[in-house]
């Protein structure tokens, strides 16, 4: 089974909150968090998750025990860190949208340009690598588990923003399930078709065109939706 919704954890980023190029402290930080990231998938890969400690990402990474500690707090943290800097794209998305644009059109924009640069945290980067993590992450039960519950944070960031501006707060968490539900279920859907081994570019036209059916479907309501015979 795909991991429902589970953003891909890509490499660490490489560039402050604010869009500024870091400066060579955080670079080297970065370069280390890197180095780390990319010996403990490949130890991950060659020998699975929970038969690899962190003793032995340490000694592959050419670091100590503790600098992995300092740079991640467990060893799921190790493949799966580079996920929490995606955990309030929606919540920024609806925060930042121009005067008279919708939530859904705010993610829906979100999530068509993401599908469109082909972007690791959709899973339709080419690299290897994401492959690499979608298929741990898949086959780790622990590592499902995070990724569930970065969703449900993904989620309730998103419900807070709404419900701040809109003063409803139970509607709110109704309207970010939904919207939050878009985006999981396209998410698995890509992983689901990058692990059959379809072409990239089709299952990025077919994400692109699933999101926009989907996002038309939360828009115009349930009510007419699955009306039985």
């Amino acid at each position: 089974m795909a991991a429902r919704g589970a953003a891909s954890a890509d490499e660490p980023g490489v560039r402050e909150p604010d869009g500024r190029a870091p400066g060579l402290r955080e670079r080297k930080k970065r370069q280390t968090a890197t180095r780390i990231w990319q010996a403990a998938v490949e130890l991950f890969v060659e020998r699975g998750f929970d038969k690899v400690s962190v003793a032995e990402i340490a000694a592959a990474a050419d670091v100590s025990k503790m600098t992995v500690f300092n740079y991640f707090g467990t060893k799921e943290d190790v493949l799966l860190g580079p996920m929490e800097e995606h955990v309030a794209d929606a919540a920024d998305a609806v925060r930042d949208r121009a005067p008279g644009e919708s939530a859904a059109d705010a993610l829906r924009r979100q999530l068509l340009d993401l599908i469109e640069a082909r972007d690791a945290s959709v899973g339709l980067s080419d690299n290897p690598r994401t492959l690499q993590v979608l298929r741990l992450i898949t086959e780790t039960p622990v590592l499902l588990h995070r990724t569930h519950s970065f969703h449900l944070r993904s989620q309730q960031f998103l419900a807070d923003v709404l419900a701040a501006e809109t003063g409803e707060p139970v509607l709110a968490e109704v309207a970010a399930a939904q919207l939050i539900g878009v985006r999981n279920a396209v998410f698995a859907a890509v992983h689901r078709r990058r692990m059959a081994g379809d072409p990239l570019d089709q299952v990025a036209a077919d994400a692109a065109r699933l999101a926009r059916d989907a996002f038309d479907l939360v828009e115009k309501g349930l009510s007419g939706y699955a009306v039985k015979a």
